[in-house]
Formats: structure tokens, sequence, C-alpha cells
């Protein structure tokens, strides 16, 4: 009997620490990111998001760059909204810019939401 105790103790610590892994993964949304096509053209910027992009100095090519090297931030994203998801990609652009854009992909293309300067704050008179 006193061998069996450290044997289950054994398997029951590897069912909690497999749990815990598990509900970790699901919580963060890990798996949408094969969901999430970066190839997706055209690139179709909203009125909101261009005139962000004036106000906070990022051009098309930055939209580009961290379409394609963002980091998904899972915690400001909406993978399973309807009827278009929205991804927070985040990034370093060429010109040092930490920034984060939102994207939807959508059966037209790629669309740009927002653009967003982590580090500093701009003056906008968007709506």
């Amino acid at each position: 009997m006193k061998r069996r105790k450290p044997f289950l103790a054994i398997i029951v610590l590897f069912l909690v620490i497999g749990f815990y892994f598990f509900q970790k993964q699901r919580r963060s949304g890990k798996g949408d990111d094969t969901v999430f096509d970066r190839n997706t053209t055209p690139i179709i910027y909203t009125k909101h998001a261009r005139c962000r992009m004036d106000c906070r100095h990022i051009d098309e090519t930055e939209i580009k760059e961290i379409l394609q090297k963002g980091k998904i931030n899972y915690a400001k994203s909406e993978p399973k909204d309807k009827p278009d998801p929205k991804y927070a990609l985040e990034g370093v652009t060429h010109d040092g810019q930490e920034v984060r854009i939102v994207f939807a992909p959508s059966s037209k293309g790629m669309v740009v939401i927002t653009v967003i300067d982590l580090k500093q704050e701009w003056q906008c008179a968007c709506n």
C-alpha cells in the first residue's frame, strides 16, 4: 500500500500540470494564428486608419511590415468577432516606432481598422 501512494501522487501531479498547460494555451488564444492569413490582399484602409496613419507618421510600407512580421496580441484581438474577426498585431517598424495595428481579414481583402503608436501620444482630430 505504501508503494502506491507515491505512484498515485506522481500521476495526479502530471494530470494537474497537463490540465494547467491545456487551460493556459486555450485562454491565450493559441491556434487562432493559423486562421490569420497574413497574405490576404488587397489591403483596404478605413478612413479612420488613414487619418491615424497621417497623424502618427506611419506609411503603407510600415503597415505591410507589421502585417508580415508583427506579433498577435490576443488580449487586444477579437478573433471570434462576427462578421469579421479582428487581430491586433504589434511590432517595431523600420523607423523605430513601436506600433499596434488592428487588422480585419474579410472576403474583400485585409482591412486596416486603426493604427496606434504605443510609445508616443499624437494629436489627432480623427473621429
